[in-house]
């Protein structure tokens, strides 16, 4: 175990909220041993005393203590929205100075379905630019920090949610993906990140029109249980008949598997020591737990890397030229940061690559499933080094030295963007700077619950670390009503 770090930051604290996770705080508040207002109230003031991690975009602190409790699964439990979500009455900024502070006339598709939960809802998390980035930092503002080192990534692009569930200010936020942006913030921040198939719920406005639709929306969280009850409260609301449905998962499953496993991803870069010890010492794991683990081939053509990456190109050149249309009026293109700049200018010199580099992601599907007809599941790293330092990816750098950075860490999340396929983050293990490292588990179109039910498992075999143990925080006594 590392030696406590003096940069750790979090709000765990004798309060209401203890170390409760949503479901024990959603049923402590249902059976009126917890006051709903009173547990809103001591998650603004945890909230306010991380105020330093600059996870918070925008404050609905008011607001939120003159709401009533909704009925659903999580009727009470205190949450954020990231900020490229719209939510009545709120700014909808996509982490730019481009886009201006308007506020949205109504919720928007995605936030009605995970509103409906009974979430309270405090304000808004922060992201990068667009999602772009694998880290949240920005051109003109301070960074969001990582609870655990706070001169270290959050990761991103849901950077602002894992942060505030990291430290304990909510026990869930939403975060979405479109490129392992729900994934990389867990992986960084020691959470639970599941990333669901295409389709599961309900998509937000702009995933709507992209021509490969990469984009899923989720949580972040800081059990297992809570994810998993989650999807079942989702599916309770709207459930997308294409798709099997997940249920409640409640536990292990009790069948072997045959899993795969991959250790280097397809863009040539070698996955570093201390992650690549994590995902090996977790096959081992799987394996004393019944599974069959096996080195397979990568499930990706060797033209992936760069067809992601033109796509991801694609996506900044569309919002910055025609943002005032896609985004908002108003919007600013002068504003946007190095990164927006530099995806959009390489898209423009490889255009004509587009309708081949589209066509083959588009079939990236297929391709995926013909592969996980041999596997029940694929474990591999989330990225392909453990979480950076604060300015290795900051879009305050010239473009191509920040573009090959992103490159050779983010490495294994866009294909089951591309693909639609699940994938969730665990927190698996633990870096030389006391950071923790997650793994990465795949699984067949539909399948969110093997990856449910080994996600439990390992939950179970080898506990997460807690960052309130790293300091000596005060720990209110869990009442055993809430377990």
């Amino acid at each position: 175990m590392p030696a406590k770090n003096p940069t750790t930051l979090h709000a765990f604290r004798d309060d209401l909220l203890a170390d409760h996770d949503a479901v024990a705080l959603a049923r402590l508040i249902r059976r009126g041993e917890l006051d709903a207002r009173e547990v809103t109230a001591a998650a603004i003031a945890r909230a306010q005393a991380v105020g330093a991690l600059n996870a918070v975009e925008y404050e609905a602190y008011e607001l939120a203590l003159k709401r009533v409790p909704r009925a659903g699964v999580f009727g009470g439990v205190p949450t954020f929205v990231k900020d490229n979500t719209d939510v009545a009455g709120m700014p909808t900024r996509h982490g730019s100075d481009a886009v201006p502070p308007r506020p949205a006339t109504a919720d928007g598709a995605f936030a009605k379905q995970y509103l409906a939960q009974g979430f309270t809802l405090l304000g808004k998390s922060r992201l990068p630019e667009f999602g772009f980035s694998a880290s949240t930092e920005f051109l003109r503002r301070e960074p969001t920090r990582n609870p655990w080192h706070t001169e270290y990534s959050s990761g991103a692009s849901s950077g602002g949610a894992a942060a505030l569930v990291a430290a304990g200010v909510v026990p869930i936020a939403h975060a979405n993906d479109g490129g392992g942006s729900i994934r990389i913030p867990a992986a960084c921040c020691g959470l639970v990140g599941l990333k669901p198939t295409r389709g599961r719920f309900i998509d937000g406005e702009q995933a709507r029109s992209l021509p490969v639709n990469i984009v899923s929306e989720g949580v972040v969280t800081r059990s297992v249980r809570d994810t998993a009850h989650f999807f079942a409260g989702m599916e309770g609301t709207w459930r997308n008949g294409k798709l099997k449905p997940v249920g409640l998962v409640e536990g292990p499953g009790r069948r072997g598997l045959r899993i795969g496993l991959v250790l280097d991803s397809i863009s040539g870069h070698a996955t570093d020591e201390q992650t690549r010890a994590a995902v090996n010492a977790t096959a081992r794991l799987l394996e004393s737990l019944g599974h069959r683990v096996e080195e397979m081939p990568l499930p990706v053509k060797p033209s992936f890397a760069g067809d992601f990456s033109l796509y991801w190109g694609m996506l900044a050149f569309s919002v910055t030229r025609f943002g005032h249309k896609l985004i908002a009026p108003g919007f600013d293109a002068s504003q946007v940061d190095n990164l927006s700049r530099g995806l959009a200018g390489m898209f423009r010199r490889q255009i004509h690559r587009t309708p081949l580099m589209l066509y083959r992601l588009r079939k990236s599907w297929d391709d995926y499933a013909r592969v996980m007809k041999q596997y029940d599941a694929v474990l591999s790293p989330v990225l392909a080094h453990v979480t950076p330092r604060l300015g290795h990816l900051s879009p305050k750098q010239e473009f191509e030295p920040l573009f090959q950075n992103l490159l050779r860490y983010v490495a294994f999340t866009p294909l089951n963007n591309a693909s639609g396929s699940p994938a969730v983050s665990l927190p698996m293990g633990t870096s030389s700077e006391g950071l923790p490292i997650g793994v990465q588990l795949s699984a067949a179109h539909g399948d969110e619950r093997t990856l449910l039910e080994l996600a439990y498992a390992l939950e179970e075999a080898q506990p997460w670390r807690r960052i309130q143990d790293l300091k000596a925080a005060p720990k209110r006594k869990q009442p055993a009503s809430a377990a």
